[in-house]
């Protein structure tokens, strides 16, 4: 039997494709994407980095053993680490004062998307919220080494590219795709079927999230 993790990627294919085509991407990669953009999206991945934590610590106190709650929990952890990074390195870097982070709110894209991860991992049963937490893992590292493959060098974003490009965030993120895995090979078909369905649209939401930075949405009203 093909593993959920297989099914769920070969499905959300074309939305994986469509991430690695955005404008954000393709001129992340070529290191022409403005500062402006990227600051914009640096802003709103703290925020979402807190909320991802929250979700995770969430799917902790659900996991079915001592071995996956460390596991979420450690991940929990470092989301919070890289976030306090971005504050003294990113923020630094691309002139982002403490002010302007505490006067810029969550856009609507990493609003719907925090929110969507804490419902779930809040509501659904343990193998959903893996699924729905999975695709923030597994679409960074792949976009992070499709970027990393084609990258003009030098390139003003070359830590951020390396950092999800790397081989220990690849470590972490396999061991995440096997928890999935092994958590969907007991569910049943209804639970299957709403951990892809959980998949899917946190995929979309990624996509979402990189459209977002690049237009600096903000709220409409």
């Amino acid at each position: 039997m093909t593993d959920f993790s297989t099914q769920a990627w070969q499905q959300n294919l074309p939305l994986y494709e469509a991430i690695l085509d955005l404008p954000f991407n393709r001129e992340l990669a070529a290191g022409t994407l403005d500062e402006n953009r990227f600051r914009h999206y640096i802003i709103q991945d703290a925020h979402y980095l807190e909320g991802f934590a929250r979700a995770l610590a969430l799917a902790a106190a659900k996991a079915e053993n001592a071995d996956q709650i460390v596991q979420l929990a450690e991940a929990a952890k470092t989301a919070i680490i890289v976030e306090r990074a971005l504050h003294a390195d990113y923020f630094a870097k691309f002139g982002v004062t403490p002010a302007d982070f505490a006067a810029a709110q969550p856009t609507p894209a990493c609003d719907h998307y925090v929110a969507y991860l804490l419902r779930i991992a809040a509501l659904e049963p343990f193998p959903v919220v893996l699924a729905a937490l999975l695709p923030c893992f597994w679409i960074y590292l792949e976009v992070g080494k499709n970027i990393h493959s084609r990258a003009a060098t030098p390139n003003p974003y070359q830590a951020w590219i390396d950092t999800y490009a790397g081989a220990e965030f690849a470590s972490a993120v396999r061991a995440v795709i096997a928890t999935t895995d092994d958590a969907a090979a007991r569910a049943s078909r209804d639970t299957l079927a709403a951990m892809h369905a959980a998949f899917t649209r946190a995929t979309q939401l990624e996509w979402m999230f990189w459209d977002s930075a690049y237009r600096l949405a903000s709220w409409p009203v």
